[in-house]
């Protein structure tokens, strides 16, 4: 009897054994279903993908972490700026504008932002991004979290009743913004 029993408990145990053509299925079937999601994730407006959506919280992310690298932080205002720069609350779907222009100090730079959802105090700040294989400068990030202590501000963000302090990093644009999912739109053409 005690045979018996461990041979039915290997032949269920056989049984439960995937065979070789059942794990090709399953491979296949898994194959399809990624190609499927690939190609949903490719066709209408990749904006509103899943991957898009993943790319507007990581690409923010990773570009306010520059703020702890002291060699990425501006330290003056960049020259040359166009009049208005693309600009999006971390966030938030929209995108909207900066009016750019400069202050009664030459080096500060005055945004004034024009769009929804702008940060609400106390906290809130923005960033200017600047590519640093093109020195061209990107668009500028609203951030609702706590203002950096000690990275110089090059200006102001104004909102409808109230301002932010703009910092400015340099970043690998390609590292943070896919083209498929811009994390600021089109960047301006450069000032001439």
């Amino acid at each position: 009897m005690t045979g018996g029993r461990a041979r039915s408990r290997a032949a269920r145990a056989g049984a439960r054994s995937p065979s070789p053509a059942g794990a090709r299925f399953r491979r296949r079937a898994a194959r399809v279903v990624l190609l499927g999601w690939a190609l949903a994730d490719c066709a209408g407006d990749r904006t509103r993908s899943p991957t898009c959506g993943l790319a507007q919280v990581v690409g923010p992310t990773l570009i306010q972490q520059q703020l702890i690298n002291p060699a990425s932080v501006l330290t003056e205002a960049p020259r040359g700026l166009a009049s208005s720069l693309p600009a999006r609350v971390v966030g938030q779907p929209d995108q909207g504008e900066v009016l750019v222009s400069r202050g009664d100090n030459a080096h500060q730079l005055v945004m004034g932002y024009q769009g929804n959802g702008f940060p609400v105090p106390p906290g809130g700040y923005g960033l200017l991004v600047i590519d640093d294989s093109t020195q061209r400068a990107q668009g500028v990030l609203l951030y609702e979290s706590e203002v950096p202590r000690g990275d110089p501000v090059l200006g102001t963000v104004t909102g409808v009743d109230h301002s932010v302090p703009l910092f400015g990093v340099r970043v690998a644009w390609t590292n943070v913004s896919n083209p498929r999912c811009p994390l600021l739109g089109a960047a301006p053409p450069p000032a001439r």
